[in-house]
């Protein structure tokens, strides 16, 4: 039922069990609730989920004023209470940690730039590795789990990369059995996320101070190479006497989580799309011989592949084919919690009144299924990013050039600073699969999104599915 609310207040979704509210259908199908809503009230709506009043800006040409307006609309406190609890780390925002949150913030300037070069190029060295280990198994065609097999290398090369290499004689086992422990993790999160406490979650609280316990800092010293983000966040927490052992373990964990949670994901769902379209990897896969080819350099595993940012971004088909993939699977809900009563003002005179604690929230999904915006939006279109053989940037509704038309990775405030990284990590991982190896499906199932973690990123596949790869003639 739609209540009448103060003057400016949009409709309210009420559910019929008070507390639940909605939560239930939405859980169910977000998406689909969200559009029914929009139908019947239009672009503007709040929905009252346990306990919560969520206002839902459904028209993508309001983004604009809600990302913009970061005084009014708060959100490092909310992903902060949620981060604490999720990876057992007392909030930042506990007032025993002056500056904590600022200092930890500064430190994404080694995600960008010059030091983002640094970070990148052992990144690919570190993939090429992982490669070259598996090329020196594969003598014919290998048939593997596409997401394991991605999940595998991704962390892997990660987890090398920003903490360094682990320098048992085992050190592939060490880091699969971190990697085993963190997926049955990463299973449990969207409970988490969503309040439920870990306790109810059966081996999840154990299997979590297991994770935690490998950073704490007698293991990570003995780690080898690793990056200038991770040693910057250690010498901070050094910083803070009341920040225990193990509360700066828990923080390194929850940066690996941040690192690989969505980007392996991310990946599967690239490489699958990819392999379901063989005019895409086609394409793809002769821009990276002729980038190879223009710069005299050789594939094969044994060979070093060298690749400048530049060159990096002038891959349009790969490109396009990744961002073309996040669009399909990403669906992040951009929450900002609204600090005062006031209105929010947004174009053509209109205004949302909002109350404090009020949750305002964008869900791009909505955006990135729009027909309007991108022609059947359900199809694979792997250059739907290219106009003339450049990018395309340029995308309309209702005839208006859009400022947002794609937003994997949140807006604003709430933006991802590994962004940059995670895309290039990602074209790096497809570059020398497709450089080094014949890839094709071995089984014709559809593989759909599994909804459990809608809202918070990149969905998951609902099965795994084999393919087989062999080196290259």
């Amino acid at each position: 039922s739609v209540f009448n609310r103060k003057t400016g207040e949009p409709p309210l979704i009420n559910g019929w069990i008070p507390y639940l509210g909605k939560a239930l259908i939405f859980r169910k199908d977000a998406f689909k609730f969200l559009l029914d809503q929009q139908k019947k009230l239009g672009d503007i709506f709040t929905v009252h989920i346990a306990g919560r009043y969520i206002t839902f800006i459904m028209d993508p040409f309001q983004y604009v004023y809600v990302i913009r307006n970061s005084k009014q609309l708060e959100f490092h406190e909310f992903a902060d209470k949620m981060a604490s609890k999720t990876f057992d780390y007392p909030a930042l925002s506990n007032g025993k940690f002056p500056d904590l949150k600022e200092n930890l913030h500064r430190i994404y300037q080694y995600l960008q730039g010059k030091p983002l070069d640094i970070i990148s190029d052992h990144m690919m060295k570190n993939l090429q590795d992982i490669f070259e280990w598996k090329c020196s198994q594969a003598t014919d065609w290998e048939t593997e789990k596409m997401y394991k097999f991605c999940c595998s290398v991704m962390f892997e090369a990660s987890f090398v990369t920003l903490y360094g290499r682990v320098p048992a004689a085992d050190g592939h086992k060490v880091i699969s059995e971190i990697r085993d422990k963190f997926i049955k993790f990463d299973a449990s999160f969207p409970y988490l996320a969503a309040n439920i406490p870990i306790e109810l979650l059966g081996a999840t609280k154990k299997v979590r101070k297991e994770l935690i316990h490998h950073f704490l800092l007698q293991n990570m010293t003995k780690w080898l190479g690793g990056s200038k983000v991770v040693q910057a966040r250690q010498d901070i927490f050094e910083k803070y006497e009341l920040l225990g052992d193990y509360d700066k373990a828990a923080h390194h964990f929850a940066f690996l989580w941040a690192s690989v949670g969505n980007t392996i994901p991310a990946t599967f769902w690239a490489m699958y799309y990819l392999l379901r379209h063989p005019e895409a990897l086609a394409a793809v896969r002769d821009e990276i011989d002729h980038l190879l080819q223009s710069t005299g350099q050789n594939r094969g595993p044994t060979y070093n592949i060298h690749l400048t940012r530049e060159q990096l971004d002038n891959l349009v088909y790969l490109e396009s084919a990744l961002n073309e993939s996040l669009r399909m699977c990403s669906s992040s809900m951009n929450i900002r919690i609204s600090q005062e009563d006031f209105v929010l003002k947004l174009e053509g005179n209109q205004g949302v009144g909002l109350r404090k604690g009020d949750w305002i929230a964008l869900y791009p999904q909505i955006l990135h299924m729009d027909p309007e915006v991108y022609e059947d939006p359900k199809e694979y279109k792997f250059d739907r990013y290219i106009e003339n053989g450049k990018k395309k940037t340029t995308f309309y509704k209702a005839g208006r050039k859009l400022k947002y038309f794609l937003m994997p990775f949140g807006s604003g405030i709430s933006m991802c600073p590994g962004r940059f990284l995670a895309m290039n990590e990602m074209k790096m991982f497809l570059f020398l699969l497709l450089a080094h190896f014949d890839v094709e499906l071995v089984e014709n199932k559809a593989v759909r999104l599994d909804n459990s973690r809608m809202g918070l990123g990149i969905l998951l596949p609902d099965v795994d599915i084999d393919f087989r790869y062999r080196l290259r003639s």
